[in-house]
């Protein structure tokens, strides 16, 4: 028969490399730190591409026809989108998946950092997803007539995709928060 004292050693030992794992696990969330580090760079390059088509266009903005000059506009809010969109997932992705972002008394903080938690992050992503993808849609309406009919109806099924799948998100939430709330209540 094995003595008391040899079976709690053996628990201390499984316990202890139960927490070093845990501990590992834990720290692992910093391996994102990079990757939202690398979607600043992204942003960067955006902001490059946005002052490309702005330098672009300028030489020939007199001469250019209203509709090339919605085209471009639209080509800008795009890009302003996604760089919004962007801004949100390198900064709750941090918050929620790494660590807090400390901003001292001071200074500027945005009204919504540390108040976006991963479930309505995934709804703003999927709003920016829906709204990017209704701008590509009237880009192509706007071009209609070089662009074929099957390819618009491509168009707007991906564009009516995303608006379900936004929408099925949202209501699956709801649902949840519901469940939650009543939860709670009882």
């Amino acid at each position: 028969m094995v003595s008391t004292s040899s079976n709690r050693h053996h628990g201390d030992k499984i316990h202890q490399m139960e927490r070093a794992l845990e501990n590992l696990l834990y720290a692992s969330r910093w391996l994102l730190a990079p990757i939202y580090l690398g979607l600043s760079l992204a942003l960067l390059i955006l902001g490059v591409k946005f002052f490309q088509e702005l330098a672009h266009v300028a030489p020939t903005i007199l001469a250019i026809k209203e509709t090339d000059i919605v085209l471009m506009v639209l080509s800008l809010i795009d890009l302003a989108l996604v760089g919004g969109l962007l801004v949100m997932v390198m900064f709750s992705g941090y918050e929620n998946f790494i660590s807090r972002i400390d901003i001292d008394d001071g200074k500027e903080k945005l009204a919504w950092l540390g108040k976006m938690d991963s479930g309505s992050l995934k709804q703003k992503v999927a709003a920016s997803i829906v709204a990017i993808s209704s701008i590509h849609l009237l880009k192509a309406f706007m071009n209609a007539e070089k662009i074929t009919n099957d390819k618009l109806m491509w168009y707007v099924l991906m564009h009516l995709t995303f608006v379900l799948s936004a929408m099925g998100m949202a209501m699956i939430d709801r649902m949840n928060v519901t469940k939650k709330g009543a939860g709670e209540a009882a």
